[in-house]
């Protein structure tokens, strides 16, 4: 089995449900842990890491960054 590493640390469950979204989208498993130790006054909101497997990392950041560059300028002229 390959081993899990952190792609990214997401700020809140919307940030890490969106990654996973383009990494299923791009046919990348993921996993979503929490970023911090839970306590027991914290919020649902908090940090998540966003794991993937070891062989997919370099494929993993390939589909973030296509998916998250600003588009090109259309130029009007």
């Amino acid at each position: 089995m390959t081993e899990l590493v952190q792609l990214t640390v997401a700020g809140d469950v919307t940030e890490a449900e969106e990654v996973q979204r383009i990494l299923v989208a791009a046919g990348i498993g993921c996993e979503l842990e929490h970023a911090v130790p839970e306590h027991p006054r914290q919020h649902d909101d908090a940090p998540l890491k966003v794991l993937v497997a070891e062989d997919d990392l370099d494929a993993a950041r390939d589909a973030i960054e296509a998916l998250t560059e600003p588009d090109e300028l259309i130029d009007e002229d």
